[in-house]
């Protein structure tokens, strides 16, 4: 059985560097695997700079985009980017992307918003380049959004053939790229859809990726984050959760049962833990409150 990898987000709130490094040495100590940051135009960091403090004050903890808009920097350039860092962190380095969501990002800078299929194109392409790119040797790509002709991408990664590739989504067409050209399958709710982060809606994304991943699929981890509101920590769930599931159109059983809504005791939150990997295959699980991490954590190991 795959043993749980554990996230946590890195640099909240634009800390001071010291202030951010404390936070990290702090995460690596209680036992959070991989730092996240993610990316947008909002009131926040840049995530690789973030990401290359973050690894430069610590040893063993991995950093990781989560997950980068392909509609805010050329692939070729986020190659080099991305491949200095893994070098400069001792290949320590996962890759999130995506297709853009926040449309007032878009119309704030003037980047155009296209349809979801669009985008979704423009992601896959840009995949393509970025494995070029970390692959040995100049390649050529002739894409409606990207056009390589006989570039060698440099520095290569230390990781072979590339760095964890994370990719994810709520859609089917979505979690099709993922399945077909990822590592990490991120399993999302879809904008809008609060249906669509049940444990009925997660069994069919699989279903899914199962379908398009053919003989890849074994190899597959599977990423779950609270996307359903923040972690609470506390012996009564069920009113815990009542107002939200409400908020949401759900019933209480529906909510404290998603993949996307961590809601319970320390020992609670273990067990659901253990209920995610045995029903679903999830394995990497983002938490966004350190201390109730830590305490689940060391519940599991």
């Amino acid at each position: 059985m795959r043993p749980f990898r554990f996230l946590a987000p890195i640099g909240d709130g634009l800390p001071d560097a010291r202030a951010l490094v404390a936070e990290a040495r702090r995460a690596e100590e209680i036992g959070i695997d991989v730092l996240i940051r993610s990316d947008h135009l909002l009131e926040q960091y840049a995530p690789l700079p973030v990401l290359a403090t973050v690894a430069a004050a610590t040893e063993r903890i991995r950093v990781g985009t989560f997950v980068l808009n392909v509609d805010l920097r050329h692939p070729a350039v986020l190659a080099q980017e991305l491949a200095s860092l893994d070098v400069l962190s001792g290949g320590r380095l996962e890759i999130g992307m995506g297709a853009g969501w926040n449309e007032p990002e878009y119309d704030a800078v003037g980047i155009p918003y296209d349809r979801l299929p669009t985008r979704v194109q423009r992601l896959t392409e840009a995949v393509a380049v970025l494995k070029g790119c970390f692959a040995d040797g100049p390649f050529t790509l002739a894409g409606e959004h990207f056009r390589i002709t006989g570039h060698d991408g440099y520095p290569k990664p230390v990781q072979r053939p590339h760095p964890p590739l994370f990719l994810g989504g709520g859609g089917r067409r979505s979690l099709t790229l993922a399945a077909r050209e990822a590592d990490i399958i991120g399993l999302a709710p879809r904008p809008g859809d609060p249906r669509s982060m049940t444990a009925a809606a997660t069994e069919e994304k699989i279903g899914w990726v199962r379908e398009a991943a053919g003989d890849r699929f074994d190899a597959l981890e599977f990423n779950a984050y609270p996307s359903g509101g923040p972690v609470v920590v506390t012996n009564d769930a069920r009113s815990a959760g009542a107002e939200r599931a409400q908020r949401l159109g759900l019933t209480v059983e529906e909510l404290l049962e998603s993949p996307h809504v961590f809601i319970g005791s320390v020992d609670g939150l273990a067990e659901k833990c253990r209920e995610l990997r045995e029903r679903f295959g999830i394995t990497s699980i983002m938490l966004d409150d350190p201390e109730a991490a830590a305490a689940v954590i060391e519940k599991l190991r």
